[in-house]
């Protein structure tokens, strides 16, 4: 693949993956139901284990960039079987993440039209909480993002920024206007996380917070196509703090000019409602449309990792051939793009059994969360065993590589393992539903379990030669895929 990528065409992807805007919009609402006026607290706490986290990933890119980025470093230096499982869950996560954000795209675009006084179509009344029409309508923009990602990646890195211009420019607008122009009262209060009314509280809102930074690491899987590979681990590094920065903004204005009932009662159209509170129409309308091309670009930012994680794993023969296909003519794993953005299309009408887009988000978001929590964890680990040595060695080094990313990687587990509990301990049946213990509980197990299954199959039936290289520091990185 071409190395066509430099440091702020990485931001540009790790940023769109991030989708900050989209987080904001709709992730603030939710996490507001949960931790109450404690967004800023909740925003900044649950940063500092993605930041030390953050370190280890940029350590392991700088030694050994590739595009299977995590998957390739745990099982390189841990285990394969742990390797494989982080690659996959990694891109089971974020095919739901893609399912999901394709109805909130066809939401947004439902909402837009609805600002533009485009209430019906056809004698149909537009809803842009019905999980039928938005998942519809947000097809059609998924297949685009994926056909410009097949392109090129030069392309779709141009495309993220100018839309990330557009886009950070408004939320700075209404959310600096907002501090001001808010009725409510400021409090410190809201910045201190030992006022979260409680332990479990904590642990579903860190959980939440910790997927709205999820995807900065998008850019290590672009490692191969990044021209410096220091600036890969830049550019994470840049993606990670502005999306800090922007939460932490958009936290307090939130809470500045809505009420915590509204503030939490708006979910999936919480930054439309906000910028309704503050302007005018057609002024009021722009957070909207920040909104929705924030979508469209996460949509895209995502298919291009996944598509490139699997690259990694067909290349090392976990997984068929199929997935190393590269396009003749722009060098992208083009297959596999098509074939990763067609099973997100399956899900996503699969999903449209969950009526409402609200409860769909938080039945998705509380499931990826856990899973990221452990892959996370995983390739932190890695680069603590990876570069254990540098305790003795180069110390500052070391706490970068070794001690941050430890101490991330047990928080993340902490956080995710009492969610699971709760979750467990919080029903006594199963019942399809957003809100069920069992169900929530369910479909992260169903990702870790479907994984393990797949490395057995690959491990014996395909005799993929990843499970049989040697484990540690000093393996060889070049893995040969079995002849085909």
């Amino acid at each position: 693949m071409r190395k066509s990528l430099g440091l702020l065409d990485g931001a540009a992807i790790a940023a769109s993956s991030t989708a900050a805007t989209s987080s904001i919009g709709i992730g603030l609402g939710l996490t507001a139901g949960v931790v109450g006026l404690h967004l800023p607290a909740i925003m900044l706490l649950a940063f500092l284990p993605v930041l030390a986290i953050a370190g280890g990933y940029g350590r392991l890119n700088r030694v050994d960039p590739d595009s299977g980025s995590s998957y390739r470093w745990v099982g390189r230096t841990l285990n394969p079987w742990l390797g494989f499982l982080t690659g996959w869950v990694n891109t089971v996560g974020t095919v739901v993440f893609m399912a999901y954000t394709t109805t909130v795209t066809g939401s947004a675009i439902i909402q837009l039209l609805g600002q533009a006084t485009v209430h019906s179509v056809a004698g149909l009344r537009l809803d842009p909480d019905s999980t039928l029409q938005c998942t519809l309508i947000g097809l059609a923009v998924l297949i685009a993002a994926s056909l410009v990602a097949v392109r090129g990646l030069d392309l779709a890195a141009r495309l993220q920024k100018y839309l990330l211009v557009f886009e950070y420019g408004v939320l700075l607008a209404f959310c600096g206007y907002g501090l001001f122009a808010g009725d409510q009262p400021f409090s410190l209060q809201w910045f201190n996380p030992f006022d979260i009314p409680s332990l479990s509280a904590l642990a579903q809102g860190m959980v939440l917070a910790v997927f709205c930074y999820w995807g900065f690491e998008s850019v290590f899987s672009v490692g191969e196509e990044v021209r410096d590979p220091r600036d890969a681990s830049r550019a994470g590094m840049l993606a990670l703090v502005v999306m800090m920065l922007l939460f932490l903004l958009a936290g307090t204005a939130f809470q500045r000019v809505l009420p915590l009932d509204e503030l939490a009662d708006n979910g999936a159209q919480g930054l439309a409602y906000f910028g309704s509170k503050l302007a005018d129409q057609p002024l009021a309308a722009l957070p909207l449309i920040a909104l929705t091309l924030s979508a469209v670009a996460s949509l895209q930012a995502s298919v291009i990792p996944t598509a490139r994680g699997l690259y990694a794993m067909g290349r090392d023969g976990v997984l068929g051939p199929v997935w190393t296909r590269l396009h003749p003519k722009h060098l992208t794993p083009a297959v596999g793009t098509l074939l990763i953005t067609g099973i997100a299309c399956v899900l996503a009408l699969l999903s449209i059994a969950i009526p409402t887009v609200s409860d769909l988000i938080s039945a998705a978001v509380n499931a990826i969360g856990i899973v990221v929590a452990l892959y996370y964890a995983l390739t932190a680990a890695a680069s603590a065993v990876r570069f254990r040595h540098l305790l003795r060695t180069a110390p500052l080094e070391g706490l970068r590589a070794v001690v941050g990313p430890l101490l991330g990687a047990v928080a993340l587990l902490l956080v995710g393992g009492y969610l699971a509990w709760t979750f467990y301990d919080s029903a006594d049946h199963f019942e399809l539903s957003a809100d069920n213990g069992w169900f929530e509980l369910l479909v992260p197990v169903l990702m870790i379990g479907t994984g393990l299954v797949a490395a057995a199959w690959a491990r014996w039936r395909r005799r993929s030669a990843y499970f049989l290289r040697p484990v540690g520091e000093d393996a060889d990185p070049a893995v040969p895929a079995p002849a085909a």
